[in-house]
C-alpha cells in the first residue's frame, strides 16, 4: 500500500516533469514556438502597417520647425494625395522582417527562459514569469533595433522608397557607421521589456489561475477567451 501511494502522489510531478524535459529536448516544439510567434506577429504588421507610417509621421512632424500640428486625418489625406496609397505601405520590407524575428524571439524566448529560470531557481512563480518576459522583450529588440531604424527612415523620406531598404543600409553604414542602426535601442529595450513581461506573465499567470479555479482545460478555448479578453482592453487603453 504505501509503494502504491507514493507511486500515485508522485505521479504527476513526474509527468510535469517529462513534459518539461520533452519541451526542452523537442526541437520541432522550440521551432513551432519561434514559428508560429513570428508569423502572427508578421500579419497583424501587415494588416496594421498604415497606421505605424501614420504614427511616425504625427510623431515627427515639424521636426526643427514652429507651427501647427496637423492631425491623424491630414496627414493620411496629404500622404494619399502627395504621394500615392503605396505610401502608406513604406518600409514594409524590414517591418516585415523584424516582425518575423522580434516576434519570434520575444514570445518565443519567453518559454525557454522560463524554464531555464525553473531548472536553476527551483520556480516559476510570477517574479520569474516577468524576469523572462523582460528578458525575451529586450533581447529581442536589441537585435531587431537595425531593422526598426531602416523601416522609419523609409517611412519618414518618400524618396528613399525608389532605393529601398537595402540602399538605405548602405548608405547608412557608409555615412553614419554601424552604430547608427542602433539609434535609440536603450528606449525601445525599456518600453518591450515592460511591455513583454506585462503581456506575457499576466497572460501565462490568468490562464493557470483559470485552469485551477474552473472547469476551463489547457487548449484553444482559454486561449481564445483571453485574447479577447486582452485585446478588447488593449483597444480601450486599459492598459
Amino acid at each position: 500500500m504505501p509503494e502504491n501511494s507514493t507511486s500515485n502522489n508522485s505521479t504527476p510531478s513526474g509527468l510535469e516533469h517529462d513534459e518539461k524535459q520533452n519541451w526542452a529536448a523537442s526541437p520541432s516544439t522550440v521551432f513551432n514556438h519561434f514559428a508560429t510567434s513570428g508569423l502572427s506577429v508578421a500579419v497583424a504588421t501587415g494588416v496594421t502597417h498604415p497606421l505605424d507610417v501614420l504614427k511616425v509621421r504625427l510623431q515627427m512632424q515639424l521636426v526643427g520647425q514652429k507651427g501647427p500640428l496637423s492631425g491623424m486625418g491630414k496627414i493620411f489625406i496629404s500622404a494619399v494625395k502627395n504621394e500615392g496609397p503605396k505610401s502608406l505601405y513604406q518600409g514594409l520590407t524590414p517591418a516585415l522582417t523584424r516582425s518575423v524575428v522580434y516576434g519570434g524571439l520575444r514570445l518565443g524566448l519567453y518559454e525557454p527562459s522560463k524554464y531555464a529560470c525553473d531548472l536553476a531557481f527551483g520556480s516559476s512563480n510570477v517574479l520569474v514569469k516577468i524576469a523572462s518576459g523582460m528578458f525575451a522583450g529586450a533581447i529581442a529588440t536589441a537585435l531587431t533595433n537595425p531593422m526598426e531604424v531602416l523601416k522609419v527612415r523609409l517611412q519618414m523620406n518618400p524618396d528613399m522608397r525608389k532605393s529601398g531598404p537595402v540602399s538605405e543600409l548602405r548608405r547608412t553604414l557608409s555615412e553614419e557607421g554601424i552604430r547608427a542602426l542602433w539609434k535609440g535601442v536603450g528606449p525601445a529595450m525599456a518600453r518591450a521589456a515592460v511591455l513583454t513581461a506585462s503581456q506575457l506573465a499576466t497572460y501565462d499567470e490568468t490562464k493557470q489561475i483559470l485552469v485551477r479555479w474552473t472547469s476551463l482545460e489547457e487548449g484553444f478555448p482559454i486561449h481564445l477567451m483571453y485574447d479577447t479578453a486582452t485585446n478588447i482592453a488593449s483597444s480601450l487603453h486599459l492598459f
